[in-house]
């Protein structure tokens, strides 16, 4: 009787620490939402999304469609530049701001970055479920979600970048509904389950990743299932990848017209997307297709706080170790067939980057979606230095523990001091360092700032700026977060005609000449300079 009142006790504080740890997340998405530029693909990505719903409205209602004023504004799916994107975020985007925000920019954005931060909360609820399932214990759980909202890159992307973290948003979800699914097999799970992988692949055709993995998981404890139970396994398989198919059709509208052939088209684009620009990295440029082979792995370094790093490592020796020890009959054990998944969703997506030499740029936010994972092996390497410190080295594990907390806590408080330019931090990096050897603001957030200081400190009368090609692209977007009566003002004029030049030091990090006038405004995160606006000489 003890121990059920036990029980049930835990079982009603986990749901209030819980929900209240998810109602506080949701609460300061609210707070934060406003505090963000427009991302520089943010308008593009909107596009796709009209352009979806353009072709899937003129199937239903053509007549509708050519009433509607600016529908001739529209490209056709077909033929579009774009069109193998995945758009199951951007479909509905582009209803609700049809519905709730026509004519009004800034309205919009502020919708969509509400809306972002809720793909966010699904990867913060998918790395809490399978902690939760992997640990047998929520609060362990609940300190990998955690640690994942203290990742400061991660979480100002959360609010802006509707690409890559609406989809680790997703694959997070998917090991979260995979986990669910070893753990009590049954068909609403398995539909459940492959529901989410087309959801993943509608997204980014990286998703279909999840299916191997479902595969491996679910027929690691093959050898000790009865005889009985073996074909309804495979019966599960086969419900959750009809489920993924059927939901990969539906959820992506190019695929309608030649759901095989316009999905081999898409997957044999996917590494190699004609990407124009250059990544600074090192100090050098490269094309995206002419990478390193370390590229993603150091950017993660400078990017993660360090003991998120150190306990990823330690973790991953962890698994290794306890396969070592427990053998090819440990993977029968949902703690080691998990820990194994979890390394794997790490690595394999990281390896297969590296062999097939795929392009990345922008950093390596194509693929946050691993990051989880390291989070989720980051608090593995805790609970694994836990268990050593009860036999020996005490004093030495609990120093560590004490210095991975604190510098923990001044992560927090760097996220508040960088608010909200979190996605420029440098885990130890210093100021000259960072300047000299990696990109700053790729997103184009701070044009936002710019814009409005020159607002307020030229209240009246037309703002003349000149931007390098094509940073025209940010300047003009972050533009639509103002008013209508401020982005009026703006004027993006010649060299020659400008009164003011901006710039965010991509694709030119040294500093300007003299000749290019006197600066008058810095923007500096943790001392990088990250904004400059200069005052043109008189013509």
């Amino acid at each position: 009787m003890i121990s059920d009142w036990l029980s049930a006790t835990s079982s009603v504080g986990r749901r209030w620490v819980v929900g209240t740890f998810f109602g506080l997340l949701v609460l300061l998405g609210l707070a934060l939402h406003r505090d963000y530029g427009v991302s520089w693909d943010e308008p593009t990505d909107h596009l796709n999304g009209l352009v979806n719903v353009k072709y899937m409205a003129e199937l239903v209602a053509p007549e509708k469609v050519r009433q509607e004023p600016s529908a001739h504004l529209i490209p056709p799916l077909k033929g579009y530049r774009d069109n193998d994107h995945g758009v199951i975020f951007e479909i509905p985007v582009a209803v609700l701001s049809y519905i709730f925000t026509r004519h009004d920019s800034q309205a919009f954005y502020y919708l969509r970055h509400l809306l972002i931060f809720g793909t966010f909360l699904l990867a913060v609820w998918g790395t809490y479920t399978v902690g939760r399932i992997r640990f047998a214990d929520w609060r362990l759980g609940l300190l990998a979600a955690a640690v994942l909202v203290l990742s400061p890159r991660i979480f100002a992307e959360a609010f802006f970048n509707g690409k890559d973290i609406m989809f680790m948003g997703l694959f997070a979800l998917g090991m979260a509904t995979l986990a669910r699914l070893q753990e009590r097999p049954s068909t609403w799970r398995a539909v459940q389950h492959g529901l989410v992988i087309g959801l993943a692949i509608d997204a980014r055709i990286l998703g279909s990743l999840l299916i191997p993995f479902t595969v491996v998981l679910m027929l690691l404890d093959w050898p000790r299932l009865p005889a009985p139970e073996r074909p309804r396994r495979f019966g599960l398989l086969a419900i959750t990848l009809g489920a993924a198919v059927l939901m990969t059709i539906v959820g992506w509208p190019y695929l309608w017209e030649n759901p095989a052939g316009n999905f081999l088209a898409a997957f044999r684009n996917m590494s190699h997307y004609p990407w124009t620009f250059t990544n600074f990295y090192l100090g050098q440029y490269y094309k995206a297709l002419d990478i390193p082979w370390h590229y993603a792995p150091v950017w993660i370094i400078v990017t993660t706080p360090i003991p998120y790093v150190l306990a990823a490592l330690v973790g991953l020796l962890a698994v290794a170790a306890h396969f070592a020890r427990a053998g090819w009959r440990g993977l029968q054990t949902q703690a080691l067939s998990l820990d194994l998944l979890v390394a794997g969703w790490l690595l394999g997506p990281l390896l297969l980057i590296i062999a097939l030499h795929s392009a990345l740029y922008d950093t390596w936010r194509h693929v946050y979606f691993v990051y989880p994972a390291l989070v989720l092996l980051a608090v593995r390497g805790a609970v694994a230095l836990a268990a050593v410190a009860q036999q020996r080295w005490r004093w030495a594990v609990v120093s560590v523990a004490v210095l991975a907390g604190l510098e923990t806590v001044h992560t927090a408080i760097r996220m508040v001091r960088l608010h909200p330019y979190e996605h420029l931090y440098f885990s130890f990096l210093s100021a000259p360092a960072a300047e000299a050897l990696f990109e700053r603001d790729y997103w184009g957030l701070t044009f936002r700032h710019g814009l409005e200081w020159m607002l307020q400190h030229q209240p009246q009368g037309p703002i003349r700026v000149y931007v390098r090609w094509p940073w025209y692209n940010p300047l003009y977007n972050n533009s639509l977060m103002l008013k209508p009566e401020q982005s009026q003002r703006i004027k993006y004029v010649p060299l020659a005609e400008a009164e003011y030049f901006m710039t965010a030091y991509r694709w030119h990090p040294q500093t300007y000449a003299d000749s290019m006038g006197t600066e008058i405004h810095t923007l500096r995160t943790e001392g990088i300079k990250v904004l400059s606006i200069f005052r043109l000489p008189a013509k």
